[in-house]
């Protein structure tokens, strides 16, 4: 299987694949089928997330906060992203934002994010993230 061909869209797929790995990981009916190491090999070293609750998680505890939660949800967890786009980019980073609405447990969520890539062709997209930060938007409606 061949990588996208621009930054752009190595980015864009790669924030698709990472979300539907959490949906994967997240429900308890199909987490044992997750690859926990694809992504753990998508966070780049010194990554940070910024979540919409403003707290500042490295690298080390985004990933131990996800391994965590493993099954967490009993199929009624899903995620839907909208509008990637880009925002910024120079030489082999990109900074995208995108839209991210969840359903957890019947309750719909909504945030806006944007993330820093770098390439890195041994990443399973060819990106791997670098920062991440997330904010509230207005309860999504469905």
């Amino acid at each position: 299987m061949s990588l996208p061909a621009t930054l752009f869209e190595r980015a864009g797929a790669e924030v698709i694949a990472l979300h539907r790995f959490f949906v994967q990981w997240y429900n308890r009916a199909t987490a044992d089928a997750a690859d926990f190491s694809l992504f753990e090999r998508a966070m780049g070293p010194g990554m940070q997330m910024i979540p919409p609750s403003g707290a500042a998680l490295d690298r080390d505890q985004v990933i131990g906060h996800v391994h965590a939660n493993r099954g967490a949800f009993d199929n009624d967890f899903a995620i839907e992203i909208a509008d990637i786009r880009p925002a910024w980019q120079a030489g082999n980073a990109i900074v995208v934002t995108y839209v991210e609405k969840q359903r957890r447990a019947g309750e719909a969520t909504a945030r806006r994010a944007s993330a820093l890539f770098t390439e890195n062709p041994s990443a399973p997209n060819g990106v791997e993230w670098r920062h991440l930060h997330e904010t509230w938007m207005q309860a999504a409606n469905g």
